[in-house]
């Protein structure tokens, strides 16, 4: 059985990535940020990315990275969701990146001597160089599907691929207005597309979550080149890898609320004694308590499962997520409500993180339709 303790390095690793964010990204600074059009800190990407090199914690280092493993990667995305940080880490780091890997293993399953394994060479090459560019932070990568698709659902976008080109439409792609290179998925290929071209078109859409925006990307003719001719293996990966380690930003999420919320109740004095003092809050609060205890176990599940290349990922994706998830939007939701009228006001960032909440709440598809696939997965349908 995996030991889900944080270990020093990990420890290490927090300790660095909350003092960076501590610095850079306070709660104030994040609120100025989503009043502009420019939502993405990429100073503070480029800190992160860059110099500390925490882009490429999931990359091999034969392929540019720092070949950790996702128990890493979820202790960054712990501290960034306690931050509510308005970087692309989950969409470019961890999802895109899962699906150029998995279009770099993809090669192993072609036929030699075919025209088929010529291509698969050719797309591997590219899934490489794009791997060492996303790690290193230069690039920031967008897998092109829909923010609320779920591991495994049916791929139904309306991209085709023409002449070489891309044409047709996506809806809801997260930080696709930040990132450098999209993932489309596309007549069963995955194809990489630059944004800077006259080809595509990103339109911001009306976002509840203003740190991790939404938009509409149009191709008309838009170069491409193909990573694989397998995109259905590719993206399940990417969100099977975002679906998991989600829970562990709900996780950070979830902790600075009911931190916040238990400091705030012992300063705020009613009847001449602090708030926290009544019965019918410390109730509250403990209760509160006991759910993040269980998202810090259904997290560090899900992420060693990845890290260990368990047969049971998938599982533990799911659950994480069909847990996760309510519990992350409960506990902003008390942290609102507990702060009392301060909480309703936009200066205050617990709204920030109610909203992060509920957009994570629907994101690589929702608690319910993660309970379906639990189901489905260890035999427990229902009747």
């Amino acid at each position: 059985m995996s030991d889900l303790l944080y270990t020093e390095e990990e420890d290490a690793l927090r300790a660095a990535v909350r003092g960076l964010l501590d610095d850079r990204c306070d709660a104030a600074a994040v609120l100025a940020r989503v009043e502009t059009d420019r939502p993405h800190d990429l100073e503070l990407w480029k800190t992160l990315a860059g110099e500390m090199g925490l882009a490429g914690l999931l990359v091999p280092e034969r392929l540019g990275g720092q070949g950790a493993s996702h128990r890493e990667a979820a202790v960054v995305l712990e501290e960034l969701g306690r931050a509510v940080a308005p970087v692309p880490y989950l969409t470019s780091a961890v999802v895109a990146t899962e699906a150029l890997l998995a279009c770099v293993g993809a090669k192993a399953h072609t036929k030699a001597g075919t025209q088929a394994d010529t291509e698969a060479d050719t797309g591997a090459g590219e899934a490489a160089e794009l791997l060492g560019a996303l790690a290193s932070g230069r690039v920031i990568g967008a897998l092109a599907v829909g923010h609320a698709v779920a591991p495994g659902a049916p791929l139904t976008g309306g991209v085709r691929h023409e002449g070489g080109a891309l044409q047709g439409e996506l809806t809801g792609i997260a930080d696709a207005a930040g990132a450098d290179v999209l993932l489309v998925p596309a007549d069963g290929a995955l194809y990489a597309v630059d944004i800077a071209q006259d080809g595509v078109t990103v339109t911001p859409q009306v976002s509840l979550d203003l740190t991790r925006p939404l938009a509409t990307v149009t191709f008309h003719a838009a170069r491409a080149r193909e990573l694989t001719p397998d995109a259905r293996t590719a993206v399940r990966a990417g969100l099977r890898a975002g679906a998991a380690l989600l829970a562990s930003e709900q996780l950070g999420l979830a902790e600075w609320c009911l931190t916040e919320t238990v400091r705030y109740t012992k300063e705020r004095h009613q009847f001449n004694r602090p708030v926290g003092s009544f019965q019918a809050l410390k109730h509250r609060l403990a209760q509160l308590w006991l759910e993040v205890v269980g998202v810090r176990a259904a997290a560090r599940n899900a992420a060693d499962a990845l890290a260990t290349g368990s047969a049971d990922a998938e599982v533990a994706a799911s659950l994480a997520q069909a847990y996760a998830a309510p519990v992350a939007v409960h506990v902003a939701e008390e942290a609102l409500q507990l702060h009392g009228g301060i909480g309703m006001t936009w200066e205050h960032p617990v709204h920030l993180c109610l909203k992060r909440a509920k957009a994570d709440s629907i994101a690589f598809g929702t608690a319910g339709r993660h309970r379906e696939a639990l189901a489905e997965l260890v035999d427990l349908r229902a009747p």
